[in-house]
């Protein structure tokens, strides 16, 4: 009767212990999940910056090759108030910009 009552005991232990592993099982199921999902969602995210950096790589590079066939091809005209004419090149940080002198 007693070696009963002690694996009874056992018994109830384990199955505390078999739904106390459920649950965490349960649990890990629902973060990998999330976490799947957000990985998705972050490759997706870089996915786009890459396409959008190689749009505005190739841009980049068009306005580059514009700007030296148009500094090759095509005199640049000079208001005819002024000897000197300014240009100025945008930068992205607005810091201040490159400035080029021509002359006539």
């Amino acid at each position: 009767v007693e070696k009963k009552l002690k694996l009874e005991e056992k018994i109830t232990m384990l199955q505390q212990q078999n739904e106390e592993l459920r649950a965490r099982i349960e649990q890990n199921t629902v973060i990998t999940r999330q976490l799947s999902e957000e990985n998705a969602n972050l490759q997706e995210y870089v996915e786009k910056e890459v396409e959008e950096k190689k749009k505005l790589s190739r841009t980049n590079e068009e306005l580059l090759w514009k700007l030296q066939e148009g500094d090759a091809v095509s005199p640049v005209k000079l208001p005819p108030t002024s000897s000197t004419s300014f240009y100025r090149c945008s930068s992205e940080n607005s810091s201040p910009a490159k400035v080029r002198t021509l002359r006539r």
